[in-house]
């Protein structure tokens, strides 16, 4: 494994990679020059951009019979990030740029197949991929829109990020904080571009299928107290799904360096249009304790209804007991979840930290007879170079198994290493 550790990202990125911190920055001024009369100063100096390298070994052990043996693949990606502040005046106008390449550094024998590179005609992967993504922004105030290339974090839409390269969405994405306490949230997505794709796409319903190139949604975030927030979501796959979202985040100081969060979430999902009947109840709460550098939670999850839990598909669904490898979203399935995290910064090792956790599932419908059950267990071990030249250098071993009398029976190994270099 010793391979994996390389880091393939120069110290000196900034000043020899093609987009270097110059070339950079004059895409921001010639965009900004677009943008005259209003004043540039907030455009050019309040942007930023980085470089990070990503090397990503992926290993997949299949244990059950009739199986292939695994998949495994090796690859080296690299992020451009470059966002520019906004120009000067009551509208103010900018752009982020997001380019991406990956490189396969070692792949074949039947191993491909773990989602890090795009899938080549004869089963194996190819060599190299690459894109550009654009997107323009606006703001007003203390709102604003963005249109083109996205990455959402939201309950009922989510980008994923587990390989060698982000997936995306395509749309226009509305944040208003005009009113204190209060952030209303709005979007439009027409397609989905995956992990391993360069390609967008129209999007599908994880597990139910469809294909739709729409999905709106729109929602509010409410700061009750310091320390308690309440958000509403309503999310619709068009023709295929609707779905009303209603969670809490509470978080109590104990004292003495103690607290115990909580995260409660709900969500009500339906059929949209006449693609089928749909019907699914998710409940889902995590309470953490947490002393010092230990925190100790307890989850629980459970499907309700006719149907499995939709999301658009090859993206994450929000939800508690959605894992490394599993989301626990079966029909009627019911799931537990115990988790363990240590920060070893406790201990004066800041930067090293772990964490375990074990979800069980059972009760879930199945095609043979008897009842569905799974179980997952993950570990994932990580430190980040706290300081010197070599600051922000990132480690991160995963772990996990699964067992199931429905799925398939595995052990993965992720090793990820990733630098991430500023360039201005």
């Amino acid at each position: 494994m010793e391979k994996i550790m390389t880091v393939h990202v120069p110290l000196n990125a900034g000043r020899t990679h093609p987009f270097n911190g110059y070339a950079a920055a004059g895409t921001l001024h010639g965009f900004s020059l677009l943008c005259a009369p209003v004043a540039q100063a907030d455009f050019v100096a309040d942007s930023k951009g980085s470089l990070e390298a990503r090397n990503f070994y992926f290993n997949r052990d299949f244990r059950q019979d009739g199986s292939r043996d695994k998949a495994e693949e090796w690859a080296q990606g690299f992020l451009l990030r470059m966002e520019s502040g906004y120009t000067a005046g009551t509208l103010g106008f900018g752009l982020d740029v997001l380019g991406m390449a990956g490189f396969k550094l070692d792949s074949g024998g039947g191993t491909a197949g773990t989602n890090l590179l795009p899938p080549d005609a004869s089963g194996g992967s190819q060599d190299s991929y690459g894109e550009l993504g654009l997107t323009a922004k606006m703001r007003v105030s203390n709102s604003t829109l963005k249109f083109g290339t996205l990455q959402i974090k939201d309950p009922v839409v989510n980008s994923t990020d587990t390989r060698l390269l982000p997936g995306k969405l395509k749309g226009g994405l509305v944040n208003v904080q005009e009113i204190d306490r209060l952030k209303l949230t709005a979007g439009q997505l027409t397609q989905i571009n995956f992990v391993d794709s360069t390609d967008y796409q129209d999007m599908t319903a994880n597990r139910i299928g469809g294909q739709s190139d729409r999905f709106q949604f729109a929602g509010a975030d409410y700061q009750f107290l310091p320390n308690l927030t309440a958000q509403y979501r309503y999310g619709q796959l068009e023709n295929i799904y609707q779905q009303n979202y209603l969670g809490f985040v509470h978080s109590l100081d104990l004292g003495v360096g103690q607290s115990l969060k909580s995260d409660v979430r709900y969500a009500r999902s339906t059929e949209d249009g006449n693609f089928r009947d749909l019907d699914n109840q998710a409940f889902g709460a995590m309470f953490t304790y947490s002393l010092g550098g230990h925190a100790l939670g307890v989850g629980y999850q459970r499907m309700s209804g006719d149907d499995p839990f939709p999301y658009i598909g090859r993206s994450d669904p929000y939800l508690v007991n959605f894992v490394q490898i599993g989301d626990f979203a079966n029909i009627d399935e019911h799931s537990w979840q115990t988790r363990y995290d240590y920060n070893f910064a406790a201990l004066g090792v800041p930067g090293l930290t772990f964490m375990t956790r074990y979800i069980s599932g059972d009760n879930v419908q199945r095609t043979a007879p008897g009842e569905g059950k799974e179980w997952e267990r993950n570990t994932d071990i990580a430190y980040v170079v706290q300081d010197g030249t070599l600051k922000g250098l990132g480690f991160k071993w995963r772990n996990a198994s699964v067992r199931s009398n429905f799925g398939n029976d595995l052990d993965e190994n992720r090793v990820i290493v990733s630098y991430v270099v500023a360039l201005w």
